[in-house]
């Protein structure tokens, strides 16, 4: 285990935080780690009763492309991933659940990210209108779950929780 050291941030955003931290290491060295603090974030599978999963197409400023995604969205401060489930799939997608069922809660990048992924399958959906974020510009995609899953292999699905989601979902259907 390291000790910290000092602790400085460096850079407070509406989303983030950038945190350095000055360890010492296992073998008595000092070093420096970059932490990017992150609430954390909640992502469905919206998967209707023909096996056809609901994924959202955006630019993603970071990849430089577009990415076909779950649905998913950042946690407020102190909200509960149960709550923030249905808020973030309404607003991405207009479905309501009438059933969510916790899936898995992961890391995506624990090396650098402290943002934990709480992963749900939506179930029992039922249409609405979609409330996007002023900024947001998001394209609304039913694939069958098999045609979601072959996406991955050819790359166009390169999202680590839509992999997870996509494979868990078929896993827990079969």
């Amino acid at each position: 285990m390291e000790q910290v050291l000092q602790s400085e941030h460096v850079y407070r955003g509406r989303v983030l935080n950038l945190r350095l931290d000055s360890v010492r290491v296992h073998n008595g060295q000092v070093s420096l780690r970059e932490i990017v603090e992150h609430h954390g974030a909640v992502a469905m599978i919206p998967l209707d009763a023909a096996n056809n999963v609901t994924l959202v197409k955006q630019w993603r400023a970071a990849t430089g492309r577009v990415m076909l995604e779950i649905p998913a969205g950042t946690l407020e401060p102190n909200e509960k991933p149960e709550e923030g489930a249905p808020r973030e799939l309404k607003e991405e997608t207009g479905l309501t659940a009438g059933r969510f069922d916790f899936l898995v809660r992961f890391f995506p990048s624990p090396g650098i990210l402290t943002e934990e992924m709480f992963l749900y399958l939506a179930r029992d959906l039922s249409d609405g209108e979609q409330t996007l974020m002023e900024d947001e510009d998001i394209e609304v995609v039913k694939l069958a779950l098999d045609e979601a899953i072959a996406r991955i292999g050819t790359g166009e699905i390169a999202d680590a929780k839509t992999i997870v989601g996509l494979l868990l979902t078929r896993e827990k259907i079969r």
